[in-house]
């Protein structure tokens, strides 16, 4: 909705300038409007198609500003709270009263280009468009982050976005690279059109030309996932899963751009955009020819341990879709629980973030989330033997805590590194001579670690 008319309010001049710069320049028509009486008036005679209203102002706050436009027949366009002191109750108190989303300033450029859109593609009752179970055409579940890091990924994928031809996402399990698909998908020229996701395991020799293209069965012709995403996005999630006849076919597609419906003599062009993801260290087995066809675009997903800063964002943003979609009770998470959080390898990445919230949120428990709660319900190391690190390691005697320090650290690094020491050695930025000594010294068992 690039010519959507879209309301500012907030007390700071400053802020609404450049909010009402950056939009405008975007290709929305922007009105603002400096505390609640403008932002009434505003509400009440223009043909809205989305608010972003401060909660702090001199006269009326925007979450009583929401309640009174929430109780006066429901909310005529969607509505995104901002504030610059912001807080998981506030959150989820403004979703209850019909926000689609909150921001906590400053805002970045990225998140609120992001923001307003999937806003938009909200329905005007607030709630988000139907989705079907493996069709998408609405909201968008990003995960946002102010690092550095993940800002210049959200910054590529726009780019890719605006490109055409076939993508491969590669990055860790869970770390969110399907995610990352319908995020480029919804930054295209058509966010709207369907986005099919489909199991690369779900393509076998047996059955993936039918299910690409179409076949006939009980019920009659049923069309392909390459029909069902004619001018959308069809999405592979685990590339590296498809059989050898089905990476064939599938090369086919993407190298000449068409292929032959059931009962057809002639080819017609494939419309889809094809996207896949593929672990980086599990694409043994593919096709090179396909990688390559797959790869002109790239877009790599980095693991949840290398922009840890961001985990106290990404807990705010878990809890407050858990706290709304599934009706989960709202547990606080204190600064020494979200230290804890931050220095955790995380080997699931973000699905292991978020099964552990919700984990925690399901559990008949005190308000605020404890740190030996949490030790309990972090997932185990590699042999489940132990947390990662124990609660009561500050009761050990220095040498004694060192000792068990580096052995979990140790151990989970060279999990991480499929047990070759010659990349635990550069993760971990030892002289691997010395790491062989080290992991001898404490007990490790590194197997066939001398591979590199």
């Amino acid at each position: 909705m690039s010519n959507a008319s879209i309301l500012v309010v907030d007390d700071e001049l400053g802020i609404r300038s450049t909010i009402h710069d950056i939009l405008t320049d975007e290709g929305y028509s922007v009105e603002v409007a400096a505390d609640a009486r403008e932002a009434r008036t505003h509400y009440r005679a223009d043909n809205l198609d989305l608010v972003l209203l401060d909660i702090w102002m001199p006269d009326t706050d925007g979450i009583s500003l929401l309640k009174e436009w929430s109780n006066d027949n429901g909310l005529k366009c969607p509505v995104v709270v901002m504030s610059g002191h912001g807080t998981v109750e506030t959150a989820v108190e403004a979703t209850r009263l019909g926000a689609v989303d909150f921001i906590e300033k400053p805002l970045s450029l990225e998140q609120l280009l992001s923001t307003v859109q999937a806003a938009l593609m909200t329905s005007p009752s607030g709630g988000a468009l139907p989705v079907d179970a493996s069709v998408s055409r609405g909201h968008v579940e990003i995960p946002m982050g102010k690092s550095p890091l993940i800002r210049a990924v959200c910054e590529q994928a726009r780019k890719i976005a605006r490109q055409k031809g076939p993508v491969l996402i590669a990055g860790e399990a869970g770390s969110g690279r399907d995610l990352f698909g319908q995020y480029i998908h919804s930054q295209g020229e058509r966010p709207r059109a369907p986005f099919i996701l489909v199991s690369g395991a779900a393509l076998t020799d047996n059955n993936a030309v039918d299910q690409l293209i179409g076949h006939g069965g009980v019920k009659g012709y049923e069309q392909g996932y390459l029909r069902k995403a004619a001018g959308g996005t069809l999405f592979i999630s685990e590339l590296q899963e498809l059989g050898s006849a089905a990476q064939s076919y599938l090369l086919g597609v993407v190298e000449h751009g068409v292929y032959t419906p059931p009962g057809k003599t002639q080819p017609e062009p494939c419309t889809a955009r094809i996207m896949a993801s593929v672990q980086r260290t599990a694409s043994n087995g593919l096709r090179a020819d396909l990688l390559a066809a797959m790869g002109v675009m790239q877009l790599s997903i980095p693991p949840l341990r290398e922009y840890s800063e961001d985990i106290p964002e990404l807990l705010r943003q878990y809890v407050h879709a858990l706290v709304t979609d599934e009706g989960l009770r709202y547990r606080r998470f204190g600064v020494p629980v979200q230290n804890r959080l931050r220095n955790y390898p995380w080997p699931g990445n973000l699905r292991e973030l978020k099964n552990l919230v919700r984990r925690l949120l399901m559990q008949n428990s005190a308000a605020e989330v404890s740190l030996r709660e949490l030790e309990t319900a972090l997932e185990p190391t590699v042999d489940g033997s132990e947390a990662l690190i124990r609660q009561d390691i500050l009761s050990l005697p220095m040498r004694e805590a060192r000792e068990q320090f580096e052995r979990i650290y140790l151990t989970q690094q060279l999990a991480l590194c499929g047990g070759k020491v010659g990349k635990l050695a550069e993760r971990v930025g030892m002289e691997r001579t010395h790491l062989y000594r080290k992991l001898r010294a404490l007990g490790v068992d590194f197997g066939q670690g001398n591979e590199l």
